[in-house]
């Protein structure tokens, strides 16, 4: 099936930025728009302000003046859903509330056009229950917006149990000609993005409550190994705690309280305190006039080396032996497990085994783990922990090695996984679990990923380039030191692991 034709009438329902964004972003891609809000004055002030924004595109250069008036000339606010009667696609933009969007629809169906597709931008009801008892349920279908709508690419497109597949594919088609980046997913709790991100969210969380380290530092290891735009603490102080913890509590309440959903006790604490992030001028980071933000904590450095020994292959962390290259350290490569020495430390990036365990099974000494970083040739900072029984010199001689090559460390508790691998584990591992269950394909778990929430890459392809391997026994190692469910390995990854190959074979 093929895109919309511009000249269908788009409506939006519901006035807010969610639905004028929408509004904005069909206006622009040539379809007549009507926007409807049960609010007083709210369609109409929503009208208002797209004039204004818009005006502002065409004082930057970004739309020519007769463009401007092309759009504004096909943007209407109407009193009633009455006059939706010739409507080609309706989307509902309103409260997150499955009766108050049920009634829009039954109100919609006698309204307008057996032709007529419905959409709903919920981010989180099911879109088969919403479309249950209508007359025509396989019209209904999600189209699920990222805010802002105007400027984020991706379009979660749902299929409900009966969502008719001509229906999904004019809206993918047609979220295309939009310039968006459509995705196809079945109704399920969380639909693709709000259930894999979660483990972004949790596995911070839960290092800040067993103490491993502070949340500036914690988000610098996001950002600056993990390629990611923001760690998970200021992030969710910028989406609200409120919001961020309920949505958690959503999707945890909606898989039967699976444990790798569950909630955490520090963000809960935030929420009861009123302490919900940027708007209310605290959460794990204080907003108020004249704050300072904390900086990230940073191992100091004290020696210099002209040589260093790599025994085996390094695996994704080989990358550091050309910075070493480029500082004037010589390589001197040798048989072995993919261990690097020098001074007197064993260095590693982490198996998802905690440093004393690994030193104690594996029998080495001075054993000081690094973290995963995105791009080992261009991270300037990795999380770094040790054995119980590492001497201080061999972790001054690791720190050192890092410093020497342009690389901060930030210590870490002896957890287990680090920061940046451990939670990767558990990204690969939703999405293949999404991938499992037929939800979504691999290609578009990972498009969704990036495109939603901006992730350097997605996940299953970061699967890929690590070696799937390595994700299944950081995941085995996780759920051998807590013993929980939650670290429990996907079946598909587990099975591509066991066939030697990847996600996008």
């Amino acid at each position: 099936m093929t895109a919309l034709d511009k000249n269908t009438l788009v409506a939006v329902i519901g006035a807010g930025a969610m639905g004028a964004g929408i509004a904005q972003v069909a206006l622009q891609a040539g379809h007549p728009v009507a926007l409807f809000d049960n609010r007083a004055n709210a369609a109409q002030q929503a009208v208002q302000g797209l004039a204004l924004q818009l005006g502002r595109l065409a004082e930057k250069g970004r739309m020519t003046e007769s463009s401007l008036d092309d759009c504004l000339s096909r943007l209407h606010a109407i009193e009633s859903l009455g006059q939706l009667a010739h409507a080609g696609l309706v989307i509902e933009a309103i409260v997150e509330n499955i009766d108050v969007k049920r009634t829009v629809f039954q109100d919609l169906e006698d309204i307008c056009e057996p032709t007529c597709i419905l959409a709903s931008n919920t981010s989180s009801l099911s879109i088969t229950a919403l479309a249950a008892g209508l007359k025509q349920p396989e019209r209904v279908v999600g189209m699920h917006f990222f805010n802002p709508a105007p400027l984020m690419a991706l379009v979660e497109v749902i299929s409900g149990l009966a969502t008719d597949e001509g229906v999904a594919d004019c809206v993918y088609q047609t979220a295309i000609a939009w310039r968006k980046k459509p995705v196809h997913a079945r109704s399920t709790p969380g639909f693709i993005v709000n259930r894999v991100a979660r483990p972004f969210y949790a596995e911070s969380f839960r290092l800040l409550q067993e103490q491993a380290s502070d949340p500036a530092t914690l988000d610098a290891l996001m950002r600056d190994a993990g390629g990611f735009r923001m760690g998970a603490f200021e992030l969710t102080d910028l989406i609200g705690h409120d919001v961020n913890y309920a949505v958690t509590c959503s999707v945890f309440d909606a898989y039967y309280s699976d444990t790798r959903f569950q909630p955490s006790l520090i963000q809960k604490e935030l929420v009861d305190a009123g302490r919900f992030g940027r708007k209310s001028g605290q959460g794990f980071f204080e907003y108020h006039e004249g704050a300072v933000k904390p900086e990230p904590k940073v191992l100091s450095a004290k020696g210099v080396f002209d040589r260093c020994v790599v025994e085996g292959d390094l695996g994704v962390a080989q990358g550091l032996l050309a910075r070493m290259g480029q500082a004037g350290i010589e390589v001197v490569q040798r048989g072995g497990l993919g261990l690097l020495r020098v001074g007197e430390a064993v260095m590693a990036m982490s198996d998802g085994r905690m440093a004393s365990q690994r030193a104690s099974e594996d029998g080495l000494q001075n054993l000081v783990l690094f973290d995963l970083a995105h791009d080992f040739t261009r991270t300037n900072r990795l999380a770094i922990t040790w054995a119980s029984n590492t001497s201080d010199q061999a972790r001054i001689d690791a720190v050192s090695l890092l410093a020497q090559i342009g690389i901060q460390a930030s210590a870490l508790g002896d957890v287990p996984g680090l920061a940046v691998l451990r939670t990767v584990a558990m990204l690969v591992n939703e999405g293949a679990e999404v991938v499992l269950h037929g939800v979504s394909s691999a290609a578009d778990v990972d498009l969704a990923m990036e495109a939603g929430v901006n992730y350097p890459i997605g996940p299953l392809a970061w699967a890929d380039t690590i070696d799937p391997k390595t994700i299944l026994d950081c995941l085995e190692h996780l759920q051998a030191s807590y013993g929980e469910e939650r670290y429990r390995p996907s079946l598909l990854l587990r099975r591509i692991t066991q066939e030697g190959r990847r996600f996008h074979d």
